[in-house]
C-alpha cells in the first residue's frame, strides 16, 4: 500500500532501505468509500493524508448552504486543512471521497517525530509546502486576474485528468463559478 508514497518521496529526496521501513511505521492505513467523511467542519484535524488511490475533495459550506471547493486530492496528492492539524484548532472544512479511496494518515505527534527520526523527510515536506505556496499564490493570480473562460482552460492544462474524474458542479465551484456558466464555457469551447 506504500507504492505511491514512496515514489513520490523518492523523486523528491532518497531513502535508505532501512528509512523506508522507519517511515511506513508513522503511517496507519485508511480506506474511505465514496461520499464518507473524514473529516467534518466543527472536528479537529488530526491526521495529515497521502492519496494512494481515489480522490478527495476539501471544501467549505457557507451560510447559505453552498458549498465552496477549496482543494482535490488524487494519487500522489497530500491533503489536510493544515492549520487545523498544526493548531489543534477546529477546522471549517470539510474533507469527503469522490471515489472509493485508500489513504496513508499520520498524526501529528506520528509527523515530529518521523521529522526527527529521518531528517531527509524535513527536506521532503520543506520542497512540498514551497510548492504548496507557489500553487496557492497562482491560484489566487489566476482568481483575481483571468476570466471564468481562461481559469477554466488553465485548469484544464494544468490538470487534464480532474476534468475526467471531477463531477462538473464541482469544477464549477473550485473555479468560483455557477455549473450554468461552466457549461456555457464548455459548449463554447467545444464549438470553437
Amino acid at each position: 500500500m506504500f507504492n505511491v508514497l514512496l515514489a513520490h518521496i523518492q523523486e523528491k529526496v532518497t531513502l535508505s532501505v532501512g528509512d523506508v521501513d522507519l517511515l511506513k511505521s508513522f503511517f496507519i492505513p485508511k480506506k474511505l468509500r465514496k461520499r464518507q467523511y473524514i473529516l467534518q467542519e466543527g472536528d479537529v484535524c488530526k491526521y495529515l493524508m497521502f492519496v494512494e488511490k481515489g480522490l478527495l475533495r476539501m471544501y467549505h459550506v457557507d451560510d447559505k448552504g453552498a458549498e465552496h471547493m477549496i482543494q482535490f486530492a488524487w494519487e500522489g496528492w497530500w491533503m489536510a486543512d493544515t492549520y487545523s492539524f498544526l493548531s489543534g484548532d477546529i477546522s471549517q472544512y470539510n474533507i469527503d471521497a469522490i471515489e472509493d479511496a485508500e489513504l496513508l494518515m499520520i498524526t501529528l505527534p506520528n509527523f515530529e517525530a518521523m521529522l526527527l527520526q529521518l531528517p531527509v523527510m524535513e527536506r521532503y515536506f520543506r520542497i512540498l509546502f514551497q510548492n504548496n505556496i507557489i500553487s496557492k499564490e497562482r491560484r489566487l493570480i489566476n482568481t483575481i486576474s483571468y476570466s471564468a473562460e481562461e481559469r477554466y482552460k488553465r485548469l484544464v492544462a494544468a490538470h487534464p485528468e480532474m476534468i475526467q474524474r471531477i463531477p462538473q458542479n464541482l469544477i464549477a465551484s473550485y473555479l468560483g463559478l455557477t455549473p450554468e456558466t461552466l457549461s456555457r464555457i464548455r459548449k463554447k469551447l467545444i464549438q470553437s
